[in-house]
């Protein structure tokens, strides 16, 4: 990421108005999320099954109209979706390039 990136980026977090969406839910919070979204524990078998049904979700937020720039500041994000894509693009880069919206990787304040 270059210089000008970095700028733009801190100038937005610091000056634009709207929310950071929490987006973080870890292996340890994804069931009972994907509850409240109406997945059942017996839709799954194992964490692999349930991180990509947890990516599934998050991408459907991520690429709806209402989650823009407009409204969203950033987002935080577990690791494991820091890792993943969203079509050939990072979530990361998808994020930033094709919405406006910083990445706030999750760090644990507790």
């Amino acid at each position: 990421m270059n210089t000008e990136t970095r700028i733009e980026m801190a100038a937005r977090l610091t000056s634009a108005s709207g929310i950071i969406a929490a987006l973080d839910q870890s292996g340890g919070s994804t069931p009972d999320a994907l509850r409240s979204y109406g997945i059942s524990d017996t839709a799954y078998q194992g964490d692999a099954e349930m991180l990509k049904l947890i990516h599934e979700m998050r991408v459907r937020i991520i690429t709806a109209p209402g989650f823009s720039s407009e409204r969203v500041i950033g987002a935080i994000l577990f690791e494991h979706t820091m890792e993943n894509f969203i079509g050939a693009k990072s979530v990361p880069a998808y994020l930033w390039e094709d919405r406006g919206i910083l990445s706030i990787p999750w760090t644990r304040g507790d």
